[in-house]
């Protein structure tokens, strides 16, 4: 009994304030911390006016893909560890996936991968991205 009184006045302390009411709503990817991420930049800013390819491409990225892939293609997103998202920017990578076979992945997932319901569209600018992003 005794081993367990530091214990108990320990959470008793802790739980004479409330929570902050930001403590209390749900965690959003939006609320991840990105300071590791500065000075990485994404492969082509989606810039007003550029091509609109290069612009579906990274604005699909930045919505599914770099959570885990991170924002150039490392697997260094903040979930990508806990899936072991690949370095989609490896030569050598690159040259054992052709791009038939990643629209297969990206529309049918792979291992934690979940599948991405997008259109043609989108796929294509997404397999230009990574193909672009080969030795970054």
């Amino acid at each position: 009994m005794r081993r367990l009184l530091p214990f108990a006045l320990l959470v008793a302390a802790a739980c004479d304030r409330a929570p902050s009411p930001d403590a209390a709503r749900e965690w959003t990817p939006r609320d991840h911390d990105k300071a590791e991420l500065a000075g990485r930049q994404p492969i082509a800013p989606a810039a007003q006016g550029g091509d609109p390819v290069v612009q579906l491409g990274e604005l699909t990225w930045q919505q599914n893909c770099a959570q885990c892939h991170g924002p150039v293609g490392h697997g260094d997103g903040p979930n990508g560890a806990l899936v072991k998202a690949p370095d989609l920017t490896r030569a050598e990578w690159q040259a054992t996936v052709s791009d038939a076979q990643l629209a297969g992945q990206i529309l049918n997932g792979k291992g934690l991968m979940p599948r991405f319901e997008l259109p043609e569209s989108a796929v294509k600018a997404l397999i230009t991205r990574i193909r672009a992003s080969r030795g970054r």
